[in-house]
């Protein structure tokens, strides 16, 4: 239905069926000329480039952000081209000096996982991971954690990564941090343009990590934060980016930051990616392409392939090994729980030997959907019969 948006990765890609969107998601067509753009733009600018890149470039593509995540503050978004870096900027705003607690998920991404793992091999810092399964009472056992003790730093995803598994209230979890100088962080890589994110009620209170690698489609380098109104962190991880309004000015003993979301700026990146982003979510707006709208066609693409599913009845990869089947609350992938690693591993490869391309982790094997999926076109027949 919506395969005409992507006709060069779809062309380069024949004879697969690709169900890795969650991890590599294809790029629509307008992004390759959206490259050559910044290119150009690189030419006929030169030094006035980054003036042209702060006060009209940036910010149309601000605004998408800020009407998508219904924040109605787009001068509160600020880029970097990974969000790992965005982690480390906030975490630098914590007094290490101090013990520093921190709760968070056994389901994060490496952005956050690896690096707080790594922080917690010193003494000072107190870290509590609250396991996401079983989800069904998730959400009350991360709220029975945060009345447990006084947190500097809340990090919990929006989507979680290794399942699919969706908040179904993150108001609530929000509005149980007791403490109005903790730090609270939604990574929303996973929801950002797959499920429909109205941030209104709690952007004065979160900050909100995405990125364009997956659902944005506008590939890897342009990720974003939504930093509270009226923070006034200062970060020790800081770049030129931060205080861009003051570089004409002389060099003073103090570190100045802007006013908005660009004092968690970092510094010099390629803003390629940023282009892509922008040209991506202009070609939605025209197409009349909402988030709610891309949601439901890809919910009907996972209804379909559970349908094909059914009447495979495979022994390993069905319905009743999904870790959730409320699609409702979940993602745009589909995580199967199969008896082990090593049949997983097994499966995977007889699936990609056959052109199915997927994704997995440990004993879970993740199928993903999107937009330039036609269910008609899905062929699962190589798992008749199969020793896989």
């Amino acid at each position: 239905m919506y395969q005409y948006l992507y006709q060069r990765f779809l062309n380069a890609n024949q004879g697969k069926q690709h169900f890795a969107c969650h991890s590599h998601h294809y790029w629509p067509d307008v992004t390759r000329e959206a490259m050559l753009d910044y290119w150009d733009d690189s030419a006929r600018l030169v030094d006035d480039k980054w003036d042209y890149l702060f006060t009209t470039k940036l910010p149309l593509v601000q605004q998408h952000i800020a009407r998508i995540l219904n924040t109605n503050e787009p001068e509160q978004i600020v880029f970097a081209p990974n969000t790992h870096e965005l982690v480390y900027r906030i975490l630098s705003c914590l007094d290490w000096c101090q013990p520093v607690n921190i709760l968070t998920t056994d389901s994060e991404f490496h952005s956050f996982s690896r690096q707080v793992k790594r922080l917690d091999e010193s003494d000072n810092l107190n870290l509590t991971q609250v396991a996401t399964l079983p989800a069904e009472d998730f959400e009350a056992r991360f709220t029975q954690a945060l009345n447990e003790k006084r947190y500097d730093l809340v990090f919990l995803s929006q989507v979680f990564f290794n399942s699919g598994i969706a908040l179904q209230n993150p108001e609530a979890i929000v509005n149980a941090v007791r403490h109005s100088d903790t730090i609270v962080v939604i990574d929303g890589y996973h929801g950002f343009m797959a499920l429909p994110t109205d941030l209104n009620a709690i952007k004065d209170r979160i900050f909100y990590l995405a990125g364009s690698y997956k659902y944005a489609q506008g590939g890897e380098g342009a990720c974003f934060a939504h930093i509270p109104s009226g923070c006034t962190l200062r970060p020790a991880y800081t770049g030129w980016f931060a205080g861009f309004g003051e570089l004409s000015q002389a060099q003073s003993d103090k570190v100045f930051y802007a006013d908005n979301g660009m004092r968690f700026g970092g510094a010099t990146m390629d803003m390629a990616p940023v282009y892509r982003l922008h040209a991506v979510l202009e070609l939605f707006e025209r197409e009349g392409l909402p988030v709610d709208k891309i949601h439901g066609y890809v919910q009907q693409c996972q209804q379909q392939f559970l349908a094909i599913l059914d009447n495979l009845s495979h022994p390993e990869l069905n319905r009743d090994q999904l870790l959730s089947r409320d699609l409702d609350h979940h993602g745009h992938f589909l995580t199967f729980k199969l008896s082990s690693a090593e049949k997983v591993q097994a499966l995977a490869e007889h699936l990609r030997q056959h052109g199915i391309i997927t994704d997995a982790r440990g004993d879970r094997l993740r199928f993903g959907f999107a937009l330039y999926h036609n269910p008609q076109d899905y062929d699962l027949s190589c798992l008749e019969h199969s020793n896989a």
